[in-house]
């Protein structure tokens, strides 16, 4: 009966989170209910049954008459605060329809939508879904770029680099990074061009629009990333990829790869799990690899000193990490 009813607590979030009630109860600090409906729009009825429903799955806390924001609420769906995630949750809303056709998916073994759409296709669509890897990045990264080793790094490849976001992270947590190349497609680099600028690193992250399916790596990096690609890819396509990445790479180059991950029996974390259906759901050959099949690929494709690693909680990622061996 849990798992037959999940979807109430999600479409909550959303509700609550689309119609800025996290918003106006941050603003105040705790509202009744009267004045929640008012500062949002809501009717009265149908706005106390959906507040007394968010307490209930513990994103507000309610005392007596007034309604306050969980604290995770408060850490991570105000918009515009730090850690925000109200963007990025988005993107699990855009692909409800396609769990939906689960049973077909499983029939057939094909996607069940068309990747193009988010992928420059549809330019709303590819826009939505940049501007919710950006909102998901900012928070990740903020964790994770502080644990690489870039020391003496100069050239940073970020391979389907997305919005470039973990790029201009990178930039500025390593000032001696020089220069940052995000590949990516066209239609995903035009919204990274943009949050490249906002960002004000235009002079230190550049863009190079393209398939890194078959768009050349520029040569002669220091480092070079994978962060979040690698489980739309087939395993001989990422195999394809750590080989090019180990040949642009200057001797003793790092390459850092941070994916979802589970363990040989492919079903832990359970996450990882769940997040391979949804990938094979909207891409040709969306899954999730095992942290022993990393591990084989990256020793194969020539690279030393290999470690692979869940990151420390609540991120669901893991991390590659190896070297290509001085000449």
């Amino acid at each position: 009966m849990a798992l037959s009813s999940a979807f109430y607590g999600s479409s909550i979030l959303f509700a609550a989170s689309d119609a800025g009630i996290f918003e106006a109860i941050d603003r105040a600090g705790e509202l009744e209910c009267a004045d929640i409906c008012e500062a949002c729009g809501l009717d009265q009825r149908g706005g106390r049954l959906l507040l007394d429903a968010a307490v209930a799955v513990d994103l507000l806390v309610k005392q007596g008459d007034l309604y306050s924001n969980a604290p995770d609420v408060t850490a991570h769906l105000i918009p515009g605060k730090t850690g925000d995630m109200s963007v990025a949750i988005r993107y699990n809303r855009d692909v409800y329809a396609a769990w939906g056709n689960l049973p077909r998916f499983a029939a057939s073994g094909t996607p069940v939508e068309r990747p193009e759409l988010h992928l420059g296709e549809d330019d709303a669509r590819t826009r939505a879904f940049v501007l919710s890897m950006h909102a998901r990045a900012l928070a990740i990264g903020q964790a994770v770029i502080p644990q690489l080793d870039l020391t003496g790094c100069k050239r940073l490849l970020d391979v389907g680099g997305g919005p470039g976001t973990y790029a201009v992270l990178a930039a500025r947590h390593h000032p001696q990074l020089d220069r940052c190349t995000v590949l990516d497609l066209p239609g995903i680099i035009r919204v990274a061009t943009e949050l490249i600028s906002e960002a004000g690193m235009t002079d230190r992250v550049g863009t190079l629009p393209g398939s890194y399916h078959d768009t050349p790596f520029p040569d002669a990096q220091d480092a070079v990333h994978f962060f979040g690609v690698l489980h739309q890819e087939s395993a001989d396509m990422i195999r394809s990829l750590l080989r090019r990445a180990y040949a642009a790479l200057e001797p003793n180059g790092r390459i850092h790869i941070m994916d979802m991950m589970t363990d040989a029996s492919r079903t832990t974390p359970p996450f990882s799990a769940l997040f391979a259906l949804n990938m094979a759901l909207t891409t040709t050959h969306g899954w999730v690899f095992s942290d022993r099949e990393i591990t084989a690929w990256l020793d194969e494709a020539g690279f030393v000193d290999i470690s692979v690693s869940p990151l420390p909680p609540p991120m669901p990622h893991w991390l590659a990490i190896a070297r290509k061996p001085a000449e």
